[in-house]
């Protein structure tokens, strides 16, 4: 009898890759993207919470001009924290890499929307984009042979001729 996998199952924890060379530095971009956006960005927010949960920005675009400021903070917080940790944990790769990615074209294009592409330091559009990369790339290619996914999503063997 032929077993088939749920194609939910297979969007959420399919690895993509599972060569050895690619997995290697799939583990590299997301361990690493993941904790820079984590300790850099997630959890200075989420620290500083009650200060921030006033004048946080709200996207200006249907339909997330309905949400106020402490949701649209939280939503931010769900992406710079969860989807972080999950990228480094290479669990739920590619959509968490798709609400990161998601996050930051929110934020270099709307937020950052008046700032200088290049500036020194890096700041507003310039590192938004630098952070949207990684998860391009991890969208697309999956988290890789060395991830909670390759675990959790294994392939039916295919027939060779």
């Amino acid at each position: 009898m032929k077993t088939t996998d749920s194609p939910l199952k297979r969007f959420l924890f399919d690895c993509g890759t599972r060569e050895a060379e690619a997995s290697t530095g799939l583990a590299v971009l997301r361990i690493a993207s993941g904790l820079m956006m984590l300790a850099g960005h997630g959890l200075p927010k989420l620290q500083n919470f009650a200060s921030l949960k006033a004048t946080w920005h709200v996207p200006d675009f249907f339909p997330l001009y309905f949400m106020s400021p402490q949701v649209s903070l939280v939503a931010t917080l769900c992406a710079e924290v969860v989807a972080a940790l999950l990228l480094v944990l290479g669990l739920m790769t590619r959509p968490a890499a798709f609400v990161l990615c998601f996050t930051m074209v929110v934020a270099a294009f709307e937020v950052n929307t008046a700032s200088a592409w290049f500036t020194l330091p890096a700041s507003g559009k310039e590192l938004a984009v630098l952070y949207l990369i990684p998860g391009l790339v991890l969208l697309l290619t999956g988290a890789g042979a060395w991830s909670l996914d390759a675990s959790l999503y294994r392939e039916p063997k295919r027939r060779r001729w």
